[in-house]
């Protein structure tokens, strides 16, 4: 049996001109993660990675704390979905501001309803593949882990990746994984025991190294 610890990014640019770069936040928080998996003397044996800057840095980050990562295999399938894409093949048109509380619910909102659309097949958001050909490159991920690697292994991803991971494995809906994507964490860690045969879930958006009272103001979702 071997662990299978997936990683969302840490904090990115929200709201900027170009999300996909961490912020300085951001780096903290995966710092403290790689050193904590360091303390608890966690070796990793493997790693996969999306390919989108935001997992590079953020596995760049915890590599650099841990101290001993071994090199990660890239993995394309592994890169979230195109929020704003999805919004616009369902409401064309400005998106709301995310600078302001109501912007920001009203961000969220849209991006629920475009993700269930796009899962029901009433929407093909621009230069994205159709849902079921996308929940099938996570789940190739996944079939990799279980027949290729051993121990512990490590996937740095996004928030839509890890929860349709989550989701594919209990067996829920696509309507279940959404919400549980909306609650992701930046950094925090999901783990699955897993078998040749089947993951299993064990621990899901845990924040392990960001507990101390100190690092409380660490917590973020965006």
């Amino acid at each position: 049996m071997g662990t299978l610890y997936l990683v969302r990014h840490g904090q990115a640019s929200f709201g900027a001109a170009d999300y996909d770069q961490l912020s300085p936040l951001g780096h903290q928080q995966c710092q403290a993660l790689g050193t904590f998996l360091a303390e608890q003397g966690l070796q990793v044996d493997a790693v996969l990675r999306g390919s989108l800057r935001r997992h590079v840095q953020s596995l760049d980050a915890l590599t650099a704390a841990h101290g001993r990562v071994p090199e990660a295999v890239e993995w394309p399938a592994l890169n979230e979905y195109d929020g704003e894409a999805l919004v616009r093949a369902l409401e064309p048109g400005p998106m709301p501001p995310t600078d302001t509380p109501d912007g920001y619910r009203e961000h969220f909102r849209l991006l629920r309803r475009g993700f269930l659309a796009w899962t029901e097949g009433r929407t093909q958001p621009q230069g994205m593949p159709p849902y079921a050909e996308w929940v099938a490159g996570i789940v190739s991920a996944l079939d990799h882990v279980r027949n290729h690697c051993s121990g512990n292994v490590l996937v740095v991803s996004s928030g839509g990746p890890i929860s349709t991971a989550v989701a594919h494995v209990l067996g829920a809906s696509p309507a279940t994984s959404i919400e549980l994507n909306l609650r992701m964490r930046n950094s925090a860690v999901t783990e699955m025991a897993f078998t040749p045969k089947r993951h299993s879930l064990v621990v899901f958006n845990h924040l392990p190294h960001l507990q101390a009272p100190e690092r409380k103001g660490w917590i973020t979702a965006a």
